[in-house]
């Protein structure tokens, strides 16, 4: 049944989020402080009275991320899921890791890597925060747009297939999505508003370790997933037809 492979990708998104969580205090932890003293210099600077702590510093960076990231690795591996329980057997000849690994890299891509590219993450301090609703809002349309020209792409590929082959066929799929991502990159507004004087390496680091969280989340849901279902699912060997994969997957 899909369940048995969504309670797989919740226990393996559990695990890639503490995996995510020790990256995340090591890497982007000291680039979030750094931000938040050179907020409180600048409004130390400004006059401004430092408003009350509704949560403490130490529990922001120690359970608050631990809670947020690992229910964000939970709900992503069961996301993921449902997306192998659908594409296992329909890559070409690919097994069920391979398939995982390639599906897991395209989530990263569609779901971070492009909405990073245009709107990258900041650390505190470095925004205004008057515009966070509009910040949010641009950032979100972005991301269903990558979904959806995702989604399409997937779909223009399959629709080619029969007169072109997997290699073309995926080659024209994209070309569109990066067409359309394109377009809608130059549409889209720009939001630049860095204050001066704002370290540039805080800057840069803390973006490096949003990038590599992401990394290593992703990646651990596609190994791990797709290790835990070849085992479990085909009894370590990867010697299965495409459609006795499917079935197998989908009474696992």
């Amino acid at each position: 049944m899909v369940g048995n492979l969504i309670i797989r990708g919740l226990l393996v998104g559990i695990v890639a989020g503490l995996l995510a969580f020790g990256f995340a205090k090591v890497f982007g932890e000291p680039w979030v402080d750094s931000g938040i003293s050179f907020e409180q210099q600048q409004a130390a600077a400004a006059g401004e009275a430092e408003g009350p702590e509704l949560v403490s510093r130490g529990m922001q960076s120690t359970f608050g991320l631990l809670t947020g990231v690992v229910m964000i690795g939970a709900g992503f591996g069961a996301i993921f899921s449902i997306l192998f329980a659908f594409a296992n057997g329909r890559m070409g000849s690919l097994g069920p890791q391979p398939t995982s690994v390639l599906i897991a890299g395209l989530s990263w891509l569609t779901v971070y890597f492009v909405p990073f590219l245009k709107y990258p993450p900041n650390p505190p301090g470095s925004s205004d925060g008057e515009t966070i609703q509009f910040r949010t809002a641009t950032y979100m349309l972005l991301l269903a747009i990558s979904i959806a020209s995702t989604l399409g792409a997937w779909w223009l590929r399959q629709r080619l297939r029969p007169q072109y082959g997997d290699w073309y066929a995926s080659l024209m799929a994209i070309g569109a999505y990066i067409v359309v991502i394109g377009a809608f990159f130059l549409i889209l507004p720009n939001v630049n508003e860095t204050p001066e004087g704002f370290p540039a390496a805080s800057l840069y680091d803390f973006r490096l370790a949003s990038l590599g969280l992401q990394v290593v989340l992703w990646g651990a849901i596609g190994l791990l997933f797709g290790y835990i279902v070849e085992v479990t699912m085909l009894g370590g060997s990867p010697r299965l037809t495409q459609q006795e994969q499917r079935r197998s997957a989908m009474s696992t």
